[in-house]
Parts: structure tokens; sequence; C-alpha cells
């Protein structure tokens, strides 16, 4: 009630000061519905992560399975409706509320989820590639100048101030996933080569992993556990072995014991993790961050399928059908429920 009242009052101030300074009451009026959007997190950008893994693990059962080819390419579709509609709302609370950007750029949880944009613009070139080289391959160009100074921005400012544990979360694995999906989009786009490019990429996060994984699994065992709300974020620690896995394959063009390995480590993780999924239905009311969910799962469904293709199997095969189906479900759900708040003019509650 007092966070309300506060944010209530500093909206009545700036109102007053435009108008102090000569400005409309129409002038007031559009600058506080445009700052409406300062709520938008940037970790939205999640879905369209979700949204694009799913459709390429669509993808991959249409090649391994013979599944339906509009399945992969609807749900494409709907990732980059969503990367743009994102795109255009996340510009105006930049324009509006830049200092409520500012804010969530030095947050130390927060901040490490502005790669969800950059990666977001890493996967979505694998959809787009089929319909329009040139512009997927710009995108994933900026993708990747942008992760690289990002991840580089990240590890200095961890090293350069003083971290609290408590502060070390599944969202500090980001940046390190970014680095992981440089090499995902290369082979689909025709660019010249650039093994150098996904060696540093599979390197870097390889690398980083290890000890942010340490590090966010001692602050699990030895702190208080994370709020309710938080649990299913808990599955982003899969995506590290997951993405691992894909880039390792795309990186070497084999499944060999150190890709077995990884593929295996995913297996367990989500195995482990997995439970928390529970919690989207019975630990509180829908919240956007859920869809923190979405790419692990995905990523894991795609790994199984190409692990599935590699070795084929009846076990291998099960295996990768059930994480589809389950990727694909989550991700519905989350979709409807999404849409339906957004419907009902509800986003600000369900972001906040």
């Amino acid at each position: 009630m007092v966070d309300n009242v506060s944010k209530l009052g500093a909206a009545g101030a700036t109102d007053a000061g435009l108008a102090a300074r000569g400005g409309s009451a129409e002038t007031v009026v559009a600058s506080a519905g445009w700052r409406r959007l300062d709520y938008l997190p940037i970790s939205l950008f999640g879905s369209v992560m979700g949204l694009t893994g799913l459709s390429v693990a669509w993808r991959l059962a249409s090649a391994r399975y013979g599944a339906p080819d509009w399945a992969a390419g609807s749900i494409g579709v709907m990732a980059i409706a969503a990367f743009v509609a994102l795109t255009l709302g996340y510009a105006v609370k930049l324009v509006t509320a830049p200092d409520a950007v500012w804010a969530e750029f030095r947050h130390p949880i927060a901040g490490n989820l502005f790669g969800t944009f950059l990666i977001s613009l890493l996967l979505l070139p694998i959809a787009i590639a089929p319909y329009a080289i040139p512009l997927a391959q710009a995108m994933w160009g900026t993708g990747a100048i942008g992760m690289l100074m990002f991840a580089w921005i990240i590890v200095n400012r961890w090293m350069s101030d003083r971290q609290q544990i408590t502060h070390a979360t599944p969202a500090w694995i980001v940046p390190v996933v970014g680095m992981l999906d440089l090499p995902l989009a290369i082979p689909s786009l025709g660019l010249p080569p650039l093994h150098g490019v996904m060696v540093l990429g599979l390197a870097v996060g390889l690398f980083f992993a290890v000890p942010l994984f340490t590090l966010i699994f001692s602050r699990l065992v030895f702190e208080p556990p994370m709020p309710d709300a938080l649990q299913p974020t808990l599955l982003i620690l899969v995506a590290p072995f997951a993405v691992g896995f894909s880039a390792y394959v795309a990186t070497t063009g084999q499944v060999d014991l150190f890709a077995q390995s990884l593929y295996v480590l995913t297996l367990f993780m989500l195995a482990i993790l997995v439970g928390r999924l529970g919690w989207l239905g019975g630990c509180c009311p829908f919240k956007v961050s859920w869809w923190a969910v979405s790419f692990p799962l995905a990523a894991s469904a795609i790994a199984a399928l190409r692990f599935a293709a590699a070795e084929p199997g009846l076990i291998t095969d099960a295996i990768a059908l059930l994480l589809l189906a389950l990727a694909s479900v989550t991700i519905a759900g989350l979709l409807v429920r999404t849409l339906i708040g957004v419907i009902r003019g509800d986003l600000r509650r369900l972001s906040t």
C-alpha cells in the first residue's frame, strides 16, 4: 500500500512539474499514459526465447518423426509477433521512462535479464532464415555483437563490485546461456565460415557455467529458500547443459562422449527440477516471470530430439517425444494465460 501511494505521489509530482512548465492538460495526460509502460519487464523477452525454441523443436520433430511443418511455422510466427510487440513496448518505456530502464539494468538480478532480448536476436534468425536470409543474418550479427558486449559488461560488473550471495539466483545464468546461443543459428544462415566465433561462444559459455552453477547451488544450499514465486525459475539451471549440448554439436558436428555427458546432465537436472512446475499451479497467482521455465524446457526438447537423431532407439525417441510434449503443453498454457491477462488489461499486475 505504501509503495502504491509513493508511486502515485511520484506520478502526481511529475504531472505537476509538467503543468508548472507550461505543459497542457493533454500533454500531462499523454505523458502519464505512455509512462504506464514503465512496468514492462525486460525478462518478458523470455517468452520469445521459449516460443522460438519450441518452433525449432517442432522443426526437428518434423524431420525426425514427420510432424506437420505448419506447427513449427505457426509457433515461429508467434515468436516473431511477440518479439515485435515487446520491442515496441520496451522502446516506449526507454523513451518515456529511461530512469526505470536504468534502474532495471543496474539491478544485481534483473540486470542480467537484458540478455533475454539479445538471445532472442540470436535465436529468431533460425525461424526467419527460410524466408528472409538477409534479415536473419542482420539480426544474428546485431545479437552476436550485443551479446559479446553484454557478457563483457556483466562479468566486469561481477568482478568490480562486491556481490551478495542472496543475489546469486538462476537469472545470473542468462548471460552465460547467451554466449552458448552464438553458434546455434550459424549453420542455417549461409554465412562465411565462423568457426572461431562458434568456439568463442562455446568456450566462454561453458567456462563460466561451472563457477556460476556452483555459486547458485551454494546459495540454494546454505541460504534461505527463494520465494515461492521464484521457485519455477530454478529450471533455468537446466539451460547451460541443454544449450551447451546443442552448441557443442553445432560447433563440432558430432555427438561424442562430451556431448553425451552434457545431454545426460540435462536429463539429470531436469529430473530434479521438473517438479518445480507443480508450483506454477499452486504456489501463487500467475506472473509473467513464469515464462522463465519456457526456454529451458524447449532447449531440453531440442537436445533430446538431436540426440535421438544421432542415437536412434526406443528409449531416446520416447524421451524426445516426452520432452517435446512437456514443453509444448507448458508453453501453450503460459501463452494462453498471458493473452488472457493482456485482454483483461491486467498485464501490469502480472508483471509486478
